[in-house]
């Protein structure tokens, strides 16, 4: 009998000791997803909390316009509301001395297409001539190398109502209907036979495709998960401006088109190429023209313009040196093996050439402003070794071809990389 009873807790004593240490072991791996989430969640730029996320792009950056700029952005999640969102954001230039903000809102009206209809304000800034893509994933970086030495802004006060919306995981759409009250920050006038507009309202329909048809999907608690990032993806963007729509001030339409392909295996070595084109007709003012993403700062020697390089920019282009109202640029990377030294400290090399194309009809229109056209071609090419100290590394480009400059030196292009991956 004693020896029964002293069996029955020896089994109760290693039951609970099991139970515990299973306790124990499901709270580490709670805990391990948790953080594995964070961290996720801070290397796309948010720093999350219960029912908010703290957008981290806003708090710190800098332009030759702006100087610093910091503020915070914020977004609720889907334990606030998986049906409702809302997203703001605040920010302070202390050489302009101006506040911008924002402030947005959705609401999805059918979850197995991932419909949302969102409306939103906005009093900010933008890069005259840059271009983006509705339907492009939210990007962050620790800082934006190009931003830094920007300084053709136009400030713009934009209502907006739009329409997301997934045909397919592969097919993802967005619609978007805007007025923008538009005053460029630098001197500009653009001569029509009416008058010479100084500042205007545009009031246009944008409508974007995501296509990604060899990427592979997967449906989770949060909705479909890319689990599979696959090669080519093609983007295809379609806007079109009315006169006299809400007082808008001109016609004009625009086509855009960017398109990704990755050979080879991203760990290793493997090459990356990307062509994006656009083209534009009817009254377009500078403030909608395409420039090549140039990043070299307009600075007499090669130490003056050391710089950071950018991820996709043309770094021997100066700014604001070429406006078109065509263009397509081409760029090649291939990356080499990472230099494999220790475990930790792994260099990797990339080789780049870079090739632009276009032109511009009736440049007169677009006063004073003096700019060039990219109809002979433009091309540079050169080399990154990346991720040789924190993430810090060098670039070297060269610019060459029917844009070759008379000062050997203007053609050369030193600055410092930057890449970091959590």
């Amino acid at each position: 009998m004693k020896h029964g009873i002293l069996y029955l807790c020896f089994l109760f004593a290693f039951a609970l000791n099991a139970q515990q240490s299973h306790d124990i072991s499901i709270e580490k791996a709670r805990d391990s997803v948790k953080k594995r989430a964070f961290v996720k969640a801070l290397a796309n730029g948010y720093f999350p909390t219960k029912y908010f996320n703290f957008d981290l792009r806003y708090l710190m950056k800098y332009n030759q316009y702006e100087a610093v700029r910091t503020g915070l952005g914020l977004e609720t999640n889907t334990a606030f509301s998986d049906k409702y969102r809302i997203n703001t954001y605040l920010v302070y230039g202390f050489r302009d001395t101006n506040f911008k903000y924002s402030l947005g809102a959705g609401v999805r009206v059918a979850e197995a297409s991932n419909t949302w209809i969102n409306a939103s304000y906005t009093d900010d800034l933008s890069e005259t001539g840059s271009t983006q893509f509705l339907t492009d994933k939210r990007i962050f970086q620790f800082f934006e190398p190009r931003l830094l030495n920007i300084s053709l802004f136009h400030k713009h006060i934009t209502k907006a109502i739009s329409l997301e919306h997934e045909f397919t995981p592969k097919i993802s759409t967005e619609t978007e209907f805007s007025t923008s009250k538009i005053d460029p920050t630098y001197s500009y006038g653009f001569n029509l036979p009416d008058k010479v507009h100084t500042n205007f309202t545009t009031s246009s329909v944008k409508s974007a495709i995501q296509w990604s048809p060899f990427s592979r999907f997967e449906s989770t608690k949060t909705g479909m998960k890319e689990t599979k990032d696959g090669y080519p993806k093609f983007t295809f963007q379609y806007t079109k401006s009315f006169k006299n729509v809400f007082k808008s001030d001109f016609n004009f339409s625009k086509f855009d088109f960017r398109t990704l392909y990755k050979i080879g295996d991203t760990k290793k070595s493997f090459s990356e190429i990307t062509l994006v084109s656009g083209v534009s007709g009817g009254d377009t003012p500078l403030t909608h023209l395409y420039h090549a993403y140039p990043n070299n700062i307009n600075k007499e020697t090669i130490l003056q313009r050391f710089s950071v390089a950018g991820l996709n920019s043309f770094e021997t282009m100066f700014f604001n040196e070429f406006f078109s109202d065509k263009f397509a640029t081409f760029q090649f990377k291939h990356y080499l093996a990472p230099f494999n030294i220790t475990n930790r400290y792994k260099p990797q090399m990339v080789l780049i050439t870079r090739y632009a194309l276009g032109s511009i009809d009736q440049p007169e229109r677009h006063q004073d402003i003096t700019f060039g056209s990219l109809d002979k071609g433009y091309t540079e090419s050169g080399f990154e070794i990346n991720k040789l100290f924190f993430g810090f590394g060098l670039s070297f480009t060269y610019r060459y071809g029917a844009y070759h400059l008379p000062v050997m030196g203007d053609n050369v292009a030193f600055k410092f990389t930057f890449n970091v991956t959590l």
